[in-house]
């Protein structure tokens, strides 16, 4: 009867207390589980009133030797502060589940492996009581049988932050990169100057649209056919020299150096062809065949073609003595453009006729079948500017006269338009970059410039302009940096349009030298 007494008057104290309300948070019910004496956790304690009943019933349940003044210097507090409870409402837990609310966010549970997540929780447990030797046999089982899946994520974010909206500034970015640009960041275009480097004085240059007066060749030389007269300007040195002039009322109708060497193919009004070795200031031969003027040449090794205004090409070998070998008939009016690919596989001839011809060489030679391999009549004008690709030798560039305006790209090899442009402007001619895949033509009528584009999207990226009149002619030097146009305004414009990158190699061998380069010279 004792004892039945004594727990009623215990449970009259509690009922007198009161219990707490609410249910138990998950940590202290985990606590009280894992607790041996089963008291309750300091801070549970701190939420109740202290009494005599609430002692004997902790002494009940566990037995503290020296009574009561030894139990209560086994509640002293914890040396770490009890945790405070947040000022903001927390959410109502559900009242179907056990636990007040998750503990933990998982982004996507099937992405995740838990077999994996298994084994490595518990490598961890068993990481502080293994020995050396097994946790050395632990890790090199781990990477047999699971490889690199060993060194991946439990956890992980499978999609992707969702995008800003369309017009969304960050303020904060704006305060970091307004004045400064990040070093990382690179320019997307490069300079070009707007003003030509040199200007050089071309009297009596012949206005005609139809002739090719100018050439640069391999050897750093400059031919220009002045009227009757033909001049050669040294870029290395500066020196210009006079090659020939031509007797009674004829005159140059066009230039054309030898891939590699010093011989000079030049044509005339009376139909022939002259060959030069402008290193001796000698004519070499006289070519004939042709029964009107010759205003356009290309060369393809020893063969030399000439297109003449009656619409014929004809092929010379200029090592035989009988020099004409092929006699082409594709075009009814002047052949104005003519052009061999890089690679000597097709020569591409543009006629008044408003017609593009390509002619493909023959197995083993280097002159083209009788044939025209493919004709095309896109062009609305007469057909003078042609220029290959330098990477990809079977793409040519043509450009329309007055009428037509448009920049041209062709695939040989399937006979195809690759794309077309309207330049808003006659194109005299057009020259490709070997630096850059970047090309550059020439216009007349009306706006009398030089336009840079950027190949093949074939977006303008430079617009040079000087001439007052139209740009006649465009010639490359060696190197490919450089540019010269000959316009109708007898004047000869050089354009630094293509510089090559520079490295500090190059910028010491350019500090080291000691002659000032020719297109600094003062020529003019």
């Amino acid at each position: 009867m004792s004892q039945f007494k004594f727990w009623n008057d215990v449970n009259s104290l509690l009922i007198m207390d009161g219990p707490v309300s609410g249910p138990v948070p998950r940590w202290e019910r985990k606590k009280q589980g894992n607790s041996s004496n089963g008291s309750l956790d300091n801070s549970r304690n701190n939420s109740l009133k202290p009494s005599s009943s609430s002692s004997a019933l902790n002494s009940t349940k566990t037995p503290v030797k020296g009574g009561e003044n030894d139990y209560q210097k086994s509640k002293t507090p914890a040396k770490t502060p009890s945790r405070k409870t947040p000022k903001k409402k927390t959410p109502t837990p559900n009242k179907l589940s056990k636990t007040p609310g998750a503990d933990r966010f998982i982004p996507c549970r099937s992405a995740n492996n838990f077999d994996l997540a298994h084994l490595k929780l518990s490598l961890d447990d068993n990481a502080e009581t293994d020995s050396p030797t097994h946790k050395e046999l632990q890790r090199v089982m781990a990477e047999n049988i699971h490889g690199n899946s060993m060194n991946q994520r439990i956890l992980s974010y499978q999609n992707k932050a969702p995008s800003a909206p369309e017009g969304f500034v960050n303020p904060m970015r704006v305060v970091y990169t307004q004045s400064k640009t990040p070093a990382s960041v690179k320019s997307s275009s490069r300079y070009i100057p707007q003003a030509p480097d040199r200007i050089l004085d071309a009297p009596d240059i012949v206005d005609d649209y139809y002739l090719n007066l100018m050439d640069w060749g391999s050897n750093n030389i400059l031919a220009a056919a002045l009227g009757a007269h033909v001049y050669l300007w040294n870029a290395g040195t500066g020196n210009i020299d006079q090659l020939l002039e031509l007797e009674g009322n004829d005159y140059v109708c066009s230039l054309a150096w030898i891939q590699e060497g010093n011989i000079l193919a030049v044509g005339t009004t009376n139909g022939s062809v002259e060959l030069w070795d402008c290193s001796r200031t000698k004519k070499l031969r006289i070519m004939d065949g042709h029964s009107a003027r010759v205003g356009s040449l290309s060369w393809n090794a020893h063969i030399l073609s000439s297109g003449c205004r009656s619409g014929r090409i004809i092929h010379h070998d200029v090592r035989q003595q009988n020099h004409l070998v092929t006699t082409l008939t594709g075009h009814d009016q002047e052949v104005c453009g003519l052009r061999w690919s890089p690679d000597g596989k097709y020569l591409a001839s543009g006629g008044n006729d408003n017609v593009l011809n390509i002619w493909q060489a023959v197995s083993g030679g280097h002159h083209t079948e009788n044939q025209a391999l493919h004709t095309f009549t896109q062009h609305q004008a007469a057909v003078k500017a042609l220029a290959w690709c330098p990477w990809q030798p079977h793409v040519l560039a043509s450009g329309g006269g007055t009428a037509d305006r448009h920049i041209r790209f062709w695939n040989c090899n399937t006979g195809s338009c690759i794309n077309s442009v309207d330049t808003k402007s006659q194109v005299c001619a057009i020259l490709w970059s070997s630096t850059y895949k970047e090309i550059v033509s020439g216009h007349g009528y009306a706006n009398n410039e030089l336009i840079v584009w950027k190949y093949p999207s074939m977006t303008k990226i430079a617009e040079l302009t000087g001439h007052t009149a139209r740009v006649l002619h465009l010639a490359a030097s060696p190197d490919g940096t450089t540019v010269l146009s000959a316009g109708a305004d007898e004047t000869l414009r050089l354009w630094r349009c293509f510089d090559k990158p520079s490295t500090s190699k190059t910028k010491e061998a350019a500090k080291a030298k000691t002659k000032p380069s020719a297109l600094k010279q003062c020529i003019r």
